[in-house]
């Protein structure tokens, strides 16, 4: 075995382990972001700061300048 392929296989193990103790961390900050955001919502109405904006489109799949009100109210409705 080459030195490259001993290297690559040690990143392809650092980067399962990363991946793994990672994405616990990644859930629970997307739990709390969720209801962050579903926060922001309830207290004012459309146009919202940018990092809204940008999640809103994200969980409703359209660009943010497409989205109403009403999308907005059918989302918190969920």
């Amino acid at each position: 075995m080459g030195m490259r392929r001993v290297r690559r296989m040690q990143r392809q193990m650092d980067m399962k382990t990363s991946r793994r103790k990672n994405g616990v961390v990644k859930k629970k900050e997307r739990a709390r972001r969720d209801q962050r955001m579903a926060t922001l919502l309830k207290t004012g109405k459309l146009p919202y700061i940018p990092s809204v904006m940008s999640w809103l489109s994200e969980q409703l799949d359209k660009k943010s300048t497409r989205i109403t009100q009403a999308d907005v109210d059918g989302l918190l409705k969920q």
